[in-house]
């Protein structure tokens, strides 16, 4: 039974937290190591071998009756359980044509998403003090209250685990949706789903447009992200049609559109903000239809430019086949022993393990401050939407030009000592912004964080692909991937409800100032 390369790759999930999934997806461009091995590798490979996958962690999952997929050209004519590939060349042209339309869609999906980034904590105090007395957030803030006075925590930090509630949320459906989206797509063809999970993207940013209550905008959340999928899929299509040797620039250029959209959109959500503030009606209205224009203007794109990029003959057969190896992506114990991984020793699987395991930790904690950041600086420092757009947008070059400038041009055997590097400054990250009383300690705080991130999750994979056959790559990669979704889904939500508890002794000392209700 045959099941597409998208199961193995669906691991860009999401989160809502979102420079998080940049981090990763710059972090998962090949090296110029991995690349002349995948050559090397591939000049080995002899007539009665072929291997469907490089050594690129953007290889995928063959399926377990050794049925090898070929996914280097769309043009590929496969019969049913032939294991005789006939690789043929993919069109220059077509290739470079699909991996720009994959691009722009991203682009535009990206902008619109990440405006909202500076705007939770403004979100929050707007519904707290304008909800209904009968509607959600009441409710809600009824039940945390007793909490709350048992751990002598301020009225204020209630947004801030709520905002945990909604960022995990978040970060939880895209987890369990991406690889159940991808089977689907594997099955009935990229363009179809994609259209789906755009029109989906489309309808939350409606809701959120109309979210008078906490409880619409609550409900726009889940829609946004249940229909997240399209993320993975734009990893799929770029494996359908590229070469290894072209994969490593389309993956490059899927890199870039998730640096300018981390570094712009949150600028231009908070500026667009700050001028609806003084027009009537609710402000978080045109900062959610300009979001809604960017995705009806990505659903027109991609109906009238995207092209099929999965044949009929190259789809999975089976519904039940294809969303059954997608649920191996889902199961946690599962993910963390690298169950799906055959033909590996050992040493090595102990040592995936390991690398897993301080994957999942590091993500983990770095998405709980990513997300309580925003809070933070909301109530220590007064920060308007504007400042946080700022910050952001400084945070995301920094994470850029560290990436692109050096991390990427490290030498094999300086990976290792590089991650170590970049675990240790993680501490001296997280005590300047905890003890920040002033700007300057915040932002060294804050450049110290971009750069140890910059340094563990790039090299933390690139460890990790050196690992399982070459068939294995992508489901190794999958895997590493779904950790990384798994800890973005479990931090926000932990760390907000450690700052609630921990906030009357933790290092930083929040002054008693008026909220900022405003923009």
């Amino acid at each position: 039974m045959r099941v597409g390369p998208v199961l193995a790759i669906h691991g860009f999930t999401n989160s809502n937290s979102l420079p998080t999934m940049q981090r990763e997806y710059l972090a998962q461009q090949p090296t110029s190591s991995q690349r002349k091995t995948a050559f090397m590798a591939q000049t080995r490979s002899t007539s009665n071998t072929k291997i469907s996958g490089s050594v690129s962690s953007f290889s995928h999952e063959t399926s377990s009756s050794v049925t090898h997929r070929t996914k280097h050209s769309v043009n590929s004519n496969l019969s049913n359980g032939s294991t005789d590939h006939h690789r043929v060349k993919p069109s220059s042209l077509d290739t470079h044509r699909t991996v720009y339309i994959v691009f722009l869609s991203l682009l535009l999906d990206l902008l619109a998403f990440t405006m909202i980034l500076p705007l939770l904590p403004s979100l929050l105090d707007h519904y707290r003090l304008n909800d209904s007395p009968q509607g959600l957030y009441p409710w809600l803030l009824d039940k945390v209250r007793h909490f709350q006075h048992l751990v002598g925590a301020p009225d204020r930090f209630n947004s801030v685990l709520f905002g945990g509630f909604l960022g995990s949320m978040f970060s939880f459906l895209q987890f369990v949706a991406s690889p159940l989206v991808g089977g689907l797509s594997d099955v009935y063809g990229r363009k179809p789903v994609l259209l789906t999970c755009l029109v989906g993207i489309a309808s939350s940013y409606v809701l959120w447009a109309f979210s008078s209550s906490f409880a619409l905008f609550v409900l726009a959340r889940v829609v946004g992200g249940i229909s997240k999928g399209n993320v993975s899929l734009a990893m799929a299509i770029i494996a359908d049609v590229s070469t290894p040797a072209a994969r490593g620039r389309g993956m490059a250029l899927v890199g870039i559109a998730f640096s300018v959209g981390f570094i712009i959109g949150p600028v231009i959500g908070a500026m667009f903000a700050h001028w609806s503030h003084s027009q009537t009606g609710d402000w978080f209205v045109v900062p959610a239809l300009f979001a809604l224009g960017l995705a009806l203007a990505d659903i027109l794109f991609v109906m009238l430019c995207f092209k099929e990029s999965l044949p009929k003959e190259r789809r999975a057969k089976s519904v039940a086949g294809s969303l059954g190896q997608a649920a191996a992506y889902i199961n946690v114990l599962d993910l963390f022993r690298f169950r799906a991984v055959r033909n590996i020793s050992q040493k090595d699987l102990v040592e995936l393990r390991r690398l897993g395991f301080i994957y999942f930790v590091y993500l983990f904690l770095y998405s709980g401050l990513e997300f309580t950041l925003t809070f933070l600086t909301h109530h220590t420092f007064n920060y308007t939407s504007m400042q946080q757009g700022w910050m952001f947008f400084a945070i995301g070059v920094t994470m850029a030009l560290m990436q692109g400038g050096y991390v990427r041009r490290l030498p094999e055997h300086k990976i290792r000592p590089t991650a170590v590097l970049g675990l240790f400054l993680i501490v001296p990250s997280y005590v300047c912004v905890g003890l920040a009383s002033s700007y300057i300690l915040l932002y060294v705080g804050l450049f110290l964080y971009a750069v140890s991130t910059a340094m563990v999750v790039s090299c933390l994979t690139t460890l990790v692909s050196k690992h399982g056959s070459h068939d294995q790559k992508g489901t190794v990669m999958g895997i590493f991937r779904s950790l990384g979704a798994l800890a973005r889904a479990t931090g926000p939500i932990f760390a907000s409800i450690g700052e609630l508890v921990f906030c009357n002794f933790s290092f930083v000392s929040f002054p008693k100032k008026q909220l900022i209700t405003k923009p």
